[in-house]
């Protein structure tokens, strides 16, 4: 007689307690790290992070050019955006100058190579929005959009609408 043992099967993810699960916050709230666990990932084979993306992206659109004006509008410490400042002109990204009319102030420009830089950033973020949010068909993601746009206008401290 033989006996047959019975095959191990992978270990599946613990499942998360259903009270948890019909908390809309929650589910943002872990969702959010997830995307920022992936973003995090895939922007270090660039060798910039998100902060940076966001930093470019800020001074692409022309209307923030001193540090203090790029620290409040993403929300940062003035000090965590210097050393943003720091690695982005290093790499050539961004060029940093005293401002001829206040010489505290240090105004901050996108160079070439960052506009070049911010380009590959932006289709690296559509790509990963676009794998994250893979199962919601067109009509679902503007849904989506439109309802997470209304909560972050209430509750979002920049209240930026594009």
């Amino acid at each position: 007689m033989t006996s047959a043992s019975p095959q191990a099967s992978p270990a599946s993810p613990p499942r998360l307690p259903a009270e948890l699960v019909r908390s809309t916050s929650f589910l943002l709230k872990r969702l959010g790290y997830a995307a920022k666990e992936r973003a995090i990932e895939a922007y270090e084979r660039t060798g910039l992070s998100p902060y940076h993306h966001a930093v470019l992206a800020v001074l692409d659109e022309g209307s923030r050019e001193t540090q203090g004006a790029i620290a409040d509008a993403l929300g940062y410490d003035r000090g965590q955006l210097v050393g943003l400042l720091d690695e982005l002109e290093q790499r050539g990204l961004v060029e940093r100058r005293r401002d001829p009319s206040d010489r505290r102030r240090h105004t901050v420009r996108l160079t070439p190579e960052g506009k070049r830089a911010l380009s590959r950033l932006r289709a690296l973020a559509r790509r990963l929005e676009d794998d994250f949010l893979a199962t919601l068909d067109d009509g679902e993601r503007a849904q989506l959009y439109t309802l997470l746009l209304q909560l972050a206008e209430q509750h979002l401290p920049q209240r930026a609408r594009p």
